[in-house]
């Protein structure tokens, strides 16, 4: 089957082709709406996904494969064979929507699937909507508007909605549907791409980039279109991306509105330019699509300006190694690549574009992706922890904010893990945070987990996103704040005239010093906190001595006090 829809959504139009095996559900999808050119595929066995540049990447991680293999079984409808295409599947008898419409409703799990909620019409038992559980959120897909075409009834209206308002609804609209004879052997497996649009100036095969980890991000100088420096955040769980403000300095066309998640319950808007060249040192990517995201928003957060990000679409042209000791990046030409000094080797899958590898919990096996933009040290998602009863296991712990990101606060519960495994690779009293929040990206059971900058840092780390491994080599020596949390019991952030407090943690020293939320620390130990650096404090209230005593000066509604706080190990 092939069918042509004109597509509209996220502020985009365009055209849309879904191309599949009605006899068993391979398929390839294409997407053309502006700068959003997209094409994914499913062979059977393997996902893979082809970006606005071309590259080719093949993406089975988190639940990514299960949902093509959900996608596959409705495609060719197996829920119709004797044996249901070996899927369970349960009535959950009767439901209604808001509009009147009544709905026979069944659970459905398929073989190597993940389970879904499929609603029929009572009155013409045509399938009506999908109810999806996606990450920690959940996908409805309503099919409307049934008409003949290639000797099926053909939903001519489908929208997707993902639950974050009728502005990102997305509608497609068939164009046309045909049956076409059997498809050749190759048709739905990954095509072989070659990139050439990326290069090392000067004809070396690496460039060496200082940077500064702050907050436990990395943070380096990044051109666009020949123009800069600004600093970018180097983060593997996200994309190449500019602000806003920096599209409009540069004079960047913005297109479309899609909402951007992360580690917080809420979203952010987001849109999509071209750029035509990203320079990194000698490192240079051209005529890219970059996403548009209000990053800098965050930078009162992290104490300092953040004007874009380096993400997956650079990663994956380069070996990318990040040496946390040497505070420096260094991007290598994959042809002169030498593992022979780079570490252990740990394989990794793609879940989308976030790496993810196997890994293991005090020996209990997960899935976790690697993300150099997380401050913390080892995030297991909500579900997860769940399952294997943290807070029983380690009952000496602490709710709080552990971390900011898009969409906000992302609170935990944080405790201690004795022992974390990454492949091979094992690291001992590891603070663990279990996500609390039932959005954000800790919210789902996709993957178990997270691992941090606060973990990655004991490493030099080398990304061969091309390969897929990932090299860990253990830094040299003692790091300072390495296996520490934040022993006063608050978060705060940057504010115009200190620093103001954002959440203050149940039964800690904060508290028990009065400090209150929405307070602003105007100085340390007599010592004025405006111009001076939020990521310091942050760094000195996880490594000063327990017993350690900090005066705080706040002020509050208008009026200056002064308390006194004892720092103390929280878990």
């Amino acid at each position: 089957m092939r069918i042509d829809y004109a597509f509209s959504g996220a502020g985009l139009t365009g055209k849309a082709t879904s191309f599949w095996d009605s006899r068993d559900g391979r398929f390839v999808d294409t997407l053309d709406a502006g700068p959003a050119s997209q094409t994914q595929g499913f062979d059977g066995a393997r996902l893979w996904g082809k970006d606005a540049s071309g590259a080719v990447t093949s993406e089975n991680g988190g639940e990514q494969r299960a949902l093509a293999i959900n996608d596959s079984y409705r495609r060719a409808n197996l829920w119709w064979r004797t044996d249901r295409g070996g899927a369970a599947i349960a009535a959950l008898g009767v439901k209604s929507d808001p509009a009147g419409g009544a709905f026979d409703v069944l659970a459905v799990t398929p073989r190597g699937g993940k389970a879904f909620e499929a609603w029929f019409d009572t009155a013409s038992h045509r399938l009506a909507r999908i109810v999806e559980p996606q990450g920690a959120g959940t996908i409805t897909t309503v099919y409307a508007e049934y008409r003949p075409a290639a000797g099926m009834m053909i939903p001519w209206r489908t929208t997707v909605d993902d639950g974050e308002g009728a502005k990102f609804v997305q509608t497609l609209t068939v164009i046309q549907a045909r049956a076409e004879g059997p498809p050749a052997a190759a048709a739905f497996t990954a095509p072989q791409a070659v990139i050439a649009d990326f290069a090392l100036d000067g004809g070396t095969s690496r460039t060496v980039i200082p940077f500064q980890l702050i907050n436990n991000h990395v943070y380096a100088e990044a051109s666009v279109n020949g123009k800069g420096p600004f600093r970018f955040i180097f983060d593997t769980g996200g994309v190449n991306l500019v602000t806003p403000t920096l599209a409009k300095t540069l004079g960047l066309t913005v297109q479309g509105q899609f909402d951007a998640h992360g580690a917080g319950e809420g979203i952010m808007e987001a849109g999509l330019t071209r750029v035509e060249s990203l320079k990194v040192g000698d490192a240079r990517l051209k005529d890219q699509v970059f996403t548009v995201l209000p990053l800098d928003g965050m930078s009162d957060i992290e104490g300092v300006d953040e004007q874009g990000m380096v993400g997956f679409e650079t990663f994956r042209r380069f070996i990318t190694r990040i040496d946390y000791g040497a505070g420096t990046i260094t991007l290598i030409d994959p042809k002169a690549f030498d593992p022979a000094d780079a570490g252990t080797a740990i394989p990794f899958e793609f879940s989308a574009h976030d790496p993810e590898i196997a890994g293991a919990f005090e020996g209990v096996p997960g899935r976790f992706i690697i993300d150099t933009g997380s401050r913390a040290e080892l995030t297991l998602n909500r579900p997860f922890a769940e399952r294997i009863a943290l807070r029983a296991r380690h009952p000496k712990g602490i709710d709080a904010v552990d971390g900011w990101g898009v969409g906000g606060p992302s609170r935990a519960y944080v405790t201690r893990g004795a022992v974390f495994a990454l492949g091979p690779v094992v690291v001992k009293s590891v603070v663990t945070s279990a996500g609390t929040q039932a959005k954000g990206a800790f919210g789902g059971d996709d993957s178990q987990g997270n691992i941090g900058g606060g973990l990655l840092k004991r490493f030099v780390v080398t990304f061969d996103y091309a390969h897929q491994i990932l090299y860990l080599k253990p830094r040299t020596g003692p790091i300072a704040d390495a296996g520490t949390f934040d022993r006063a019991g608050m978060w705060f952030n940057r504010a115009a005239d200190g620093f103001k407090v954002a959440d203050v943690t149940a039964t800690g020293p904060a508290q028990a010093a009065g400090v209150k939320v929405g307070d602003v620390i105007t100085a340390v130990d007599g010592q004025a906190v405006q111009g001076q650096g939020l990521h310091e404090l942050r760094v000195r209230l996880r490594t000063a001595a327990p017993g350690t005593v900090l005066t705080l000066t706040l002020r509050r509604d208008g009026q200056a006090l002064t308390t006194a706080v004892t720092l103390r190990d929280l878990i």
